[in-house]
């Protein structure tokens, strides 16, 4: 069969499976399939085929029965196939077991979405997150690899007499994982001097993030000038970017963009990417996009909340960004669900459309963060008026005698600047 394989050419074939749990539903089974696909194709696979069955459980030695284990068996035979891929995480017992059953490589949902992040990433802090979670989902199934190996003599670099090369493989994996812990450790430490640089000048920081390919790159770029990569596919960019844009409220504010999340995202890519995803920990205010062309949008918008819950990010202020309305059909171009937020608004990142709405809504949202205050500037002192309007909101202005009155909202790090001028601090009575 592999003979056969190698000449119908160099693309890999693979036949995707998927389980329809007791208490889930058929429709959701088929989407998180059907995702399954995209993912595959993303990673450059060719889909021959797929298969879901009901389950009430996952059997423990072949997550799907037997019996339709051999069924399809049988058809990835007749159709070539090189890989399986499962839409859940499987054991390594049953990894072996399917492989046994299907003669031919099984991987499961969370290789396979290691395999695209390890071929996306493209900064040294990125490729050893990857790496690190691919070390994570090996470890547990080296045996996989080495149980058919009889134990090794002593010798020349060998740790001791008798080791086996599942043991020699096992201790130089958890070496490399402590060795990327302690490297990332450092980038950690790198990204808190610069978070601390940021809050000095006390520009708020909006984290952009949302479901993969609902367009977050493309509303950066849309905002900021920005040239990050955009592409029609999962997982088009991993690596994080950030960009200073200046609202209509004249704030300045930093948007930073970040990894877009997916159903059934694998544990050890949240463990790993924690460094990045501090981002959105720390971030003053979060911008939700969703893809409101996409028939799933409603459990997209539920994957990325349960995400955000276990980075503990739950309950950070949202703005709703429902994104793509350029390819809604004429008679939903209102989005009547977007009642259901407090705060959203609908976009075409592509076409910039409603971008103006957007940079508003930001400003009301993150208003509260800038020290509102009512001052009184001699008029003879036009450089301090000048800078007060270059970087506040100045709400109110009027002129008593030699004075210049004026109410506005500043950033609260330039408060001591203009210290000798302030009469009220008007935080507890603003909006």
């Amino acid at each position: 069969m592999k003979a056969l394989a190698e000449n119908l050419g160099d693309t890999e074939r693979v036949f995707l499976i998927g389980a329809e749990l007791q208490g889930g539903s058929s429709v959701d089974a088929r989407e998180s399939l059907d995702e399954l696909a995209e993912l595959a194709s993303t990673a450059g696979a060719e889909i021959i085929g797929d298969g879901l069955q009901k389950l009430a459980r996952p059997h423990a030695a072949t997550f799907i029965g037997k019996g339709k284990a051999a069924e399809f068996a049988e058809h990835c035979r007749n159709g070539y196939v090189d890989t399986v891929i499962f839409d859940d995480e499987l054991s390594p017992a049953q990894t072996r077991n399917l492989e046994r059953v299907f003669d031919c490589k099984v991987l499961d949902r969370t290789a396979l979405i290691l395999d695209i992040f390890a071929q996306r990433a493209q900064t040294r802090e990125g490729k050893m997150q990857i790496e690190m979670a691919q070390l994570q989902h090996i470890l547990p199934r080296l045996t996989r690899f080495w149980t058919h190996l009889s134990r090794q003599k002593g010798g020349i670099g060998m740790r001791g007499d008798g080791e086996t090369q599942l043991e020699v493989d096992r201790r130089r994996i958890l070496e490399r994982i402590s060795r990327l812990r302690k490297n990332l450790e450092e980038v950690k430490q790198h990204r808190t001097t610069q978070r601390r640089g940021r809050q000095r000048s006390q520009w708020p920081l909006v984290s952009i993030v949302g479901y993969t390919n609902a367009g977050k790159s493309t509303l950066l770029n849309a905002l900021t000038g920005a040239n990050v990569f955009t592409e029609d596919k999962l997982f088009a960019t991993l690596d994080p970017t950030t960009r200073r844009v200046r609202l209509p409220t004249n704030q300045n504010v930093l948007l930073s963009d970040t990894v877009g999340f997916i159903r059934k995202l694998p544990h050890q890519l949240v463990d790993s990417f924690k460094a990045t995803l501090e981002e959105v920990v720390v971030a003053d205010l979060l911008m939700h996009v969703v893809d409101a062309a996409n028939p799933g949008a409603a459990e997209q918008i539920e994957a990325v909340n349960e995400v955000l819950k276990e980075i503990d990010a739950g309950d950070k202020p949202v703005l709703m960004v429902f994104n793509k309305t350029d390819l809604l059909p004429a008679q939903n171009g209102n989005l009547n669900w977007l009642r259901d937020f407090d705060h959203a608004v609908a976009v075409s990142a592509k076409k910039k459309e409603g971008l103006e709405e957007l940079m508003s809504e930001l400003g009301i949202m993150l208003r509260p963060i800038r020290s509102y205050l009512q001052l009184a500037i001699p008029q003879g002192a036009g450089q301090a008026i000048a800078r007060l309007r270059a970087v506040g909101q100045v709400d109110e202005e009027y002129y008593e005698g030699d004075l210049v009155h004026l109410k506005a909202r500043i950033p609260p790090h330039l408060r001591e600047e203009f210290e000798r001028y302030i009469e009220k601090d008007l935080k507890k009575t603003q909006d």
